[in-house]
């Protein structure tokens, strides 16, 4: 039975990778800095939490021994995290080499290495830690995930203003679609390139205006849509289309169906 280790295993992606390699039959471990208990709602039967962490590699040896693959969907937004984000999967790495894991599969997002925005930055630095790997190693990167468009949309409906960005469309997906196409990697073959990107987006392209008016209609707001201007290299990033990716609609849950699921959405 394939052992699958799934670093950040507790997060929005994370999640959903356990919950799809328990449901595959698969051997799985959770590598977290805070594993859940025995109770949570996030602890799914049949897992293996371990406690550790990147920054220090504290407990890595322990959760790696046996593992074949190694699943990456760690975050690091802000701050020290952040900061540190590629020399945390450098250690990873380096303890998954140490425990005999093939392959490594790293979750990240497209066009990181086009923007000047910080997140994405070091995004594209950990991208190339993996790169340059002793073991196989996958880089997926995903499109921007519903969630972001429904937390901006939420944010500004407090105010009863739904902000919307000017010259920007999405792309958006779903984190169970990723984490069907990060587990595919995973268990794939041996592959001759040794280090591989693939990129994946969701089911449909869409104006940031449309995608409002879909949640409002959806969640049943009635603030009025906003249109403002994103400045910086998140907006510049947006605007010239660097997180479509139209020739890979990859996922299947599109923003209306994925909000008819979650209920804290309504």
């Amino acid at each position: 039975m394939t052992i699958v280790c799934v670093a950040g295993g507790t997060g929005q992606v994370g999640r959903e990778v356990v919950r799809l390699a328990l449901a595959a039959g698969l051997d799985v471990r959770v590598l977290s800095r805070r594993p859940p208990s025995g109770t949570s709602p996030v602890h799914h039967d049949g897992a293996r939490y371990f406690q550790a962490d990147v920054t220090t590699g504290a407990g890595l040896a322990e959760a790696l021994q046996g593992a074949d693959v190694v699943i990456d969907c760690l975050e690091g937004r802000f701050g020290k995290a952040r900061k540190n984000f590629a020399d945390g999967g450098a250690r990873l790495l380096a303890a998954a080499a140490g425990a005999g894991v093939r392959k490594a599969v790293l979750l990240s997002i497209i066009n990181c290495d086009q923007s000047n925005a910080a997140f994405y930055v070091s995004k594209a630095d950990k991208e190339r830690v993996y790169a340059n790997s002793a073991l196989e190693t996958v880089a997926l990167r995903a499109t921007q995930f519903h969630s972001l468009v429904t937390a901006v949309f939420q944010a500004g409906a407090k105010v009863r203003l739904i902000p919307v960005f000017k010259g920007t469309r999405f792309q958006t997906i779903s984190p169970s679609d990723v984490a069907s196409e990060l587990l595919t990697q995973a268990v794939g073959g041996p592959s001759a390139e040794r280090h591989r990107t693939r990129t994946i987006g969701g089911p449909d392209i869409r104006t940031m205006r449309e995608l409002a008016e879909i949640w409002r209609g959806a969640t049943g707001q009635s603030g009025r849509i906003v249109e403002l201007p994103l400045p910086g290299a998140m907006g510049k990033y947006l605007r010239n289309g660097l997180n479509l990716v139209p020739s890979q609609r990859t996922g299947t849950d599109t923003f209306e169906s994925w909000l008819a699921k979650r209920e804290d959405s309504l």
